[in-house]
């Protein structure tokens, strides 16, 4: 079992994000960690760690991650006996505080998603992140919505505390 899967008690549950639609084509998620930009950077950009929370906690393969500007990145998650592929292209990486990528699952080729991740220090070890998920379509945006998008991605970001709490 890895340190993601692992749930201490209380742990990864004070914060959870808050999720907005200010647009018909948009969703906002923000969220607080316990941990300075820094670590939180790492931990969302180095593969070893990325493995450990990305996919809520399942197992995951970091297939490719060439975090640069037109890098290419693949991730599977391996849940319930099912594989579920990711992936995209960098469109900009600024260390330790911007990354925009596209994003598109294997399950629907061809809705791609402009992701822009902003992570901001707020005081000592503490980091919010903002994150806007810009689509192509209203019906695309609404489609994850009702897909289970926000539990899922609330325990990304839980497993996400616990990597942090660990390193």
């Amino acid at each position: 079992m890895t340190m993601a899967t692992q749930k201490p008690k209380g742990a990864g549950t004070a914060n959870k994000a808050t999720l907005t639609t200010p647009t018909d084509r948009t969703i906002h998620v923000e969220r607080m960690f316990n941990a300075s930009r820094d670590r939180v950077w790492k931990a969302m950009t180095e593969p070893e760690l990325l493995a450990q929370w990305w996919g809520r906690g399942n197992k995951v393969v970091i297939e490719t991650l060439e975090l640069k500007r037109g890098g290419h990145w693949r991730f599977v998650e391996h849940a319930h006996g099912q594989e579920h592929g990711f992936e995209g292209r960098y469109r900009e990486v600024t260390p330790p505080e911007r990354i925009s990528m596209t994003f598109e699952w294997d399950g629907m080729p061809g809705h791609v998603i402009v992701q822009t991740i902003e992570l901001q220090e707020v005081g000592k070890d503490r980091t919010k992140m903002i994150g806007t998920s810009m689509f192509f379509t209203t019906e695309d945006r609404d489609g994850i919505m009702s897909s289970g998008m926000e539990g899922g991605m609330n325990e990304s970001y839980a497993a996400l505390e616990r990597v942090l709490e660990a390193m």
